[in-house]
């Protein structure tokens, strides 16, 4: 019997539609194909692989508004938000991996030892399984298959089991531009996901998600020594100085830490702020939150589980935190959670040191420059951080400092193509975006020749 899943719609808890789950025998098939494919695949030229991912990138771009109907659809979002920023992020990263394709570099072959040449081979990897979250179910599908596919490998994607549709819809999109089996998307659950791990035809394993999620690939994938890449959880600090603008500097942090209600694992969430400025500034920051209005300036949260998870970190405060604004639903309907800012925080305690992911600030103050820095790294994740001043010195210093696998200096959030984004210790290894990307769909291959 075919097992199924609700998908609800957030912004209204209300169930809209089933997805199916794949089975065992579901995956086996679709990493047979893979497997079947990538003998194909990895002979096209650079050249042809670049022409199916533009023609990919222009197929997406000509159909952005049924993309959008069912992102909007899944998670809530803005739907100018997914048209005007997302969609073009996806179809930019598409255009660029497909230039990657011709622009592989190497080391040059040369003579190493006496009478013998040698030349580096990059190679695909293989197949991959690949897992997407839910809080961008489009962008992140494309982030992970562009480069695959780029590089000659085969893909078989599990979207996440709440938002699997414009997967799908990518899938069938692709299909008319690659070979047969060259990338699948199934639909399931944790189960799902672990079978394609486990399988003995994938070679490559690459993950978006929480930080618990990435352990149990990396420990099933370990199994079979199987290579990971894993973009994971994150809980970015920023760092506020004396001399950034108040006004200005609280807009482009509200902004950064509420975008897509804050589900984000790049989102800037734990201000940290000069003692000589933190009134002022919570008030400021307070001010700014508190007109954000949830359903205009950002969507629900993903689930009923997301929105509890969210609201029992605010729950369990400890008693010198103090709730600035929100910390509660916003309306009746769906799964919207009012924007949120608490001050008087300590390092320890549990709403600084996890992921929130949510549309919640917390402030904590900081007097001198090494104290910043100290509490800045001072969580597991690694993954985004920033620098708000004025002064050179001290962004060139800190920046050096922080533990972060990007650092923004007066903004916080953008990110390029061209670009690497991954980060450290809880939030992962591996990069996505960019050339080091490129390579981490690739092995390497020491061919020598003795000439006699």
């Amino acid at each position: 019997m075919t097992r199924t899943l609700d998908l609800t719609d957030p912004a209204t808890g209300e169930v809209f539609g089933t997805s199916t789950v794949a089975t065992e025998s579901d995956v086996d098939t679709a990493l047979a194909s893979a497997a079947q494919a990538f003998a194909v695949w990895r002979r096209s030229t650079p050249a042809q692989r670049q022409l199916a991912l533009l023609k990919i990138a222009d197929a997406l771009e000509a159909r952005a508004a049924e993309f959008a109907d069912l992102e909007v659809r899944e998670t809530g979002k803005i739907r100018s938000v997914v048209l005007d920023e997302e969609i073009p992020e996806c179809v930019s990263a598409l255009r660029f991996f497909a230039g990657a394709a011709r622009q592989l570099e190497g080391t040059a072959a040369g003579e190493y030892a006496p009478g013998h040449t040698s030349v580096v081979r990059r190679e695909p990897v293989g197949v991959c399984a690949q897992i997407a979250p839910w809080n961008y179910p489009l962008m992140m599908a494309v982030w992970k298959i562009a480069p695959a596919l780029a590089a000659g490998n085969t893909v078989v994607l599990k979207p996440a089991e709440t938002t699997p549709s414009t997967a799908v819809l990518l899938a069938r999109v692709a299909a008319e531009f690659l070979p047969e089996g060259a990338f699948t998307v199934l639909c399931g659950d944790r189960e799902t996901g672990r079978a394609l791990v486990r399988h003995p035809r994938t070679d490559l394993v690459s993950i978006t998600g929480s930080t618990r999620a990435g352990i149990d690939v990396a420990t099933v994938a370990a199994a079979d020594l199987k290579r990971t890449h894993l973009e994971l959880g994150g809980n970015a600090p920023l760092l506020v100085f004396p001399d950034a603008g108040l006004a200005a500097t609280a807009e482009g942090i509200v902004g950064a830490a509420f975008y897509n209600a804050g589900q984000d694992c790049t989102a800037g969430s734990r201000v940290l702020v000069h003692a000589s400025i933190h009134d002022a500034f919570v008030a400021e920051l307070t001010k700014v939150a508190a007109a954000q209005t949830p359903g205009v300036d950002y969507g629900p949260l993903n689930s009923a589980a997301q929105f509890a998870r969210v609201q029992g970190l605010i729950d369990r405060l400890p008693p010198h935190a103090h709730v600035e604004t929100g910390g509660t639903r916003f309306g009746s309907r769906g799964f919207f959670f009012a924007p949120t800012v608490v001050s008087g925080l300590r390092q320890d305690d549990e709403i600084v040191q996890e992921e929130i992911f949510g549309p919640v600030l917390t402030v904590q103050s900081f007097g001198a420059e090494a104290e910043a820095v100290a509490l800045a790294n001072g969580v597991p994740y690694g993954l985004a951080s920033s620098v708000w001043t004025n002064d050179l010195a001290v962004a060139a210093r800190v920046s050096a400092e922080l533990d972060f696998g990007c650092v923004w200096v007066n903004t916080h959030g953008p990110l390029v193509a061209e670009m690497p984004h991954g980060g450290f210790g809880h939030s992962g290894h591996g990069k996505d975006l960019s050339a080091y990307a490129f390579a981490e769909y690739t092995r390497v291959k020491h061919v020598m020749t003795r000439f006699a």
